[in-house]
């Protein structure tokens, strides 16, 4: 089992502190083609996707629908030998804090991301 959490693979005799045993979803990607195929790779990304679009289909009716905010929600997943994702829990504003470059890199890109798709064209509407 490989965690991503931190506060559980620091302890590892492993851990690796430069990169904090975090990869992008490029260089995951990228890895599961390389070994498993594009395929199978491509089939666990669109079931992840499934995973993430069915959560928010089962909480829509209590998710605040207010077009003045929008809210970051954090994924857990685990994925099975089989290539099978697994959803382990959501969390509502995830933590933004950084362990290492890249990650604040990765969370960097995640805030820039979430603006232009909250504030198109950088124009707050009315």
């Amino acid at each position: 089992i490989h965690l991503t959490n931190v506060a559980i693979q620091k302890h590892g005799d492993d851990y690796n502190p430069i990169h904090g045993g975090k990869w992008t979803v490029k260089n995951l990607r990228l890895f599961l083609e390389g070994t498993r195929g594009k395929e199978v790779t491509d089939k666990l990304f669109d079931d992840i996707n499934w995973l993430m679009v069915h959560s928010l289909k089962a909480v829509q009716g209590v998710i605040a629908n207010d077009r003045h905010c929008f809210e970051c929600y954090g994924y857990d997943i685990i994925i099975d030998d089989n290539l099978k994702p697994w959803l382990i829990e959501v969390n509502a504003s995830p933590s933004l804090t950084s362990t290492t470059s890249a990650d604040r890199i990765m969370k960097y890109n995640l805030i820039h991301d979430t603006l232009n798709i909250a504030v198109p064209n950088g124009e707050i509407p009315e």
